[in-house]
């Protein structure tokens, strides 16, 4: 990777179902499929980005929008590319792109484990609000439920709650 490189964002189409689907493979232990990926390119109550980093699909977001809120499906950053703050872009274009569909509120499911994915959706103002008992399989784990319910908000970050899921 050359030090003037910089990841680009686009909206994810049907083509790009073979690369995400390998990131996805090794990235999470019950992965989706290949298919999963180009049904959601062509979904139009979904939301689906990539990150392009010299000319290679390093990075993928994706969301459902449904009303004014946008949960999301996944997220992830190829292993080889980690630490360098391509999570950090891809989440932050991910909700630019669910505010422009009329997205006022977010929310995600993560494991606890994962320190990393929490301390990053903390930075963009998701709380946890509750937990999903047994939600994960291989290995069995729960998953916070996070949300950020202003994230209209002209201050990058809002920190508001959705008390009602409590």
């Amino acid at each position: 990777m050359g030090e003037t490189s910089e990841i680009t964002f686009r909206k994810m189409i049907a083509e790009d179902s073979d690369a995400v689907a390998e990131i996805e493979i090794k990235s999470f232990s019950l992965p989706w499929k290949r298919k999963d990926f180009f049904d959601m390119a062509n979904n139009k109550n979904a939301e689906y980005i990539v990150g392009i980093l010299d000319e290679k699909i390093i990075a993928y977001a994706g969301a459902w929008i449904a009303f004014e809120e946008a949960e999301v499906m996944n997220i992830a950053v190829d292993p080889d590319f980690r630490g360098n703050g391509f999570g950090k872009k891809i989440f932050a274009e991910l909700i630019r792109v669910c505010k422009l569909r009329g997205a006022t509120a977010i929310t995600l499911e993560v494991r606890p484990s994962n320190f990393a994915a929490v301390k990053l959706y903390e930075s963009f103002g998701l709380k946890t609000v509750g937990r999903r008992k047994n939600y994960y399989d291989n290995p069995t784990e729960d998953a916070l439920i996070m949300w950020n319910t202003s994230i209209t908000s002209d201050k990058p970050y809002n920190n508001q709650l959705f008390i009602s899921c409590l």
